[in-house]
Order: C-alpha cells, then structure tokens, then sequence
C-alpha cells in the first residue's frame, strides 16, 4: 500500500471545505464591480473607460472602468470616517491590549500567587461568553458609572461622559486581553530561561536582559497575539453595537445601517479594500515571524 496515496474522501472533503470558505470571498469581491446599482443579481461588468452613461439601472461607463464603485466609495464621506473610527480603535486597543497582555502573559507564566488558578481561569470568561452578554454588561457599567460621576460631580453637559470613540477602546481593550495573553503563553511553553541567566552573568540587568533578549525571543507571539487583536476590533459587530456613541460608528456599524436601504456594490468594494487591508496585515506579520525565526 502506497503510504503517499492521498484517499479519494479526504480530497473531495478537503476541496469542498475550501469552496465553502472562499466561494463566498470570491462572489463578494465580483460584485464589486457589478455593472448593476442594485446588489441582487449580477448584470455584467462595468464596461470600458469613458464618461458614466446610465440604462436603467446599469452602469454602463465610469471614468474609472471597471473600479467605478471603488472610485464612488473615496467619495463618500460617511464611509471615509467610518473606515478612520475604525482603524483608530483597532490600532489603540490592539497597543494597549498587547501590552497588558504581554505583561499578563509573562506575570501568569513566571509567578506564583494567591489568585493565579483564578486570573488563568478568568482569561476565558470573554472568550467563552456570547458577545452580546459581554456586550450588554460593558454598556450597563458604562451607564452606571458615567450616570453616578455625572450626578456626584455635578458636570456641565460638554463634560459629561457619554458613550464614543473611548468607550468602544476600552470595550475592545477590554475583550481583546485574553487573546493576546494566551497567545504569548504559548509562546513563553517553550521558553528557555538560561538565555535570560546568561545575559546577566554577563552584565545586564533586568530591564536590559528583557529588551534585548526576553522580548526578541517572545516576539513571534506577540506579533501574533496582535495581529489577533488587531483583525478581532476589525470585524467586531456585537461589542461595539452596544457601546458606540455619535461620532464613533464604526464600518460593521456603518454597513449594517445600510441593510436598511438599498445596497449597492459600493459595500462590496468597501469589503474588498477591507480584505486586502488584512491579506497584507497577515502577510506582513509573517514576514516579520520568519525573519525572526531564521
């Protein structure tokens, strides 16, 4: 028996379970340059360089070809600042969450302490839980404490702490903590502490011995526990739903007010721009992992 002779079962799962996963990639990515102005059937695609001709609901010409969509997305101001909330809170929560949960990683991983086995068993809670539980009890202590420091303090209504751009930061914070931590303590399993007791019989001291050899050593994980973080506040609906206030809708938020009226492939050209945006995070990232492990 031919030990390499790949099961016919297996190859047939295996090529449905990738149509499965990509199929629907692939139709989103062809409706964005859907030559229809509705999303429901696709009619062809946008047809040669020239001035935008209309035929009934078709786009016939664009000046931009066949990324006409993509073009009236940049021109729609509503999605600019939406796409800008959205990178903002991606980019500080995942920051600030790598950082506590390196910290936590390292903390769990190297120290003994009264309340360790329940700060381990802790990290799955918003894990595990649904996110609209989640959700639902970040927004009550939301209103809880803004409505008691509001009333304690007597605060003018341009001070009064309302739900926005930084409650949505601390609730993705907030949610993307316990990824990031046991992502770095599986890279820490492995970890052997005698490059650490070297670089001090050497000279270095702590702080020394962390930056130039504990961090470049755990650096694989904590770009993955980032990158984690980074494409969790990304696509996240729920959480923010519940703590998003004026000024901080986010695209999720903003793509799913759409659902109420007519969509056109402009969503599709946003969500194609939003691939790639992660295709090259995760390339980037992995670059940056192989050159560390060569």
């Amino acid at each position: 028996m031919n030990p390499h002779r790949r099961s016919p079962f297996v190859v047939v799962m295996t090529v449905l379970v990738f149509l499965f996963l990509y199929v629907p990639i692939f139709v989103l990515v062809l409706y964005s340059f859907n030559a229809s102005r509705t999303n429901v059937t696709f009619e062809g695609f946008i047809t040669a360089f020239g001035p935008l001709q209309m035929q009934g609901s078709l786009v016939v010409q664009s000046p931009c070809g066949p990324f006409h969509w993509f073009c009236d997305l940049t021109r729609n101001q509503e999605v600019m600042t939406a796409a800008r909330n959205t990178l903002t809170i991606a980019f500080v929560s995942t920051l600030i969450s790598t950082l506590i949960g390196t910290m936590a990683a390292i903390a769990l991983q190297r120290h003994e302490f009264k309340i360790k086995p329940f700060a381990q068993l802790s990290l799955y809670i918003p894990i595990v839980i649904p996110e609209i539980v989640m959700g639902i009890g970040i927004l009550t202590l939301f209103s809880q404490v803004f409505t008691w420091v509001n009333t304690t303090f007597n605060l003018p209504p341009d001070l009064r702490l309302t739900l926005g751009m930084g409650t949505v930061i601390v609730s993705h914070i907030a949610f993307s903590v316990p990824f990031v931590t046991l992502v770095v303590q599986a890279r820490l399993q492995g970890f052997d502490p005698s490059y650490e007791e070297a670089a001090m019989d050497l000279g270095a001291n702590e702080l020394v011995t962390f930056w130039r050899v504990t961090l470049p050593m755990l650096l694989p994980g904590v770009l993955s526990g980032a990158l984690l973080a980074f494409t969790l506040s990304l696509d996240d609906f729920v959480i923010t739903f519940f703590t998003t206030g004026p000024g901080a809708t986010t695209l999720p938020i903003y793509v799913y007010g759409l659902l109420r009226r007519i969509i056109t492939p402009q969503v599709n050209a946003l969500s194609t721009v939003w691939i790639l945006i992660v295709l090259a995070a995760v390339f980037l990232i992995q670059r940056l992992e192989n050159r560390e492990r060569a």
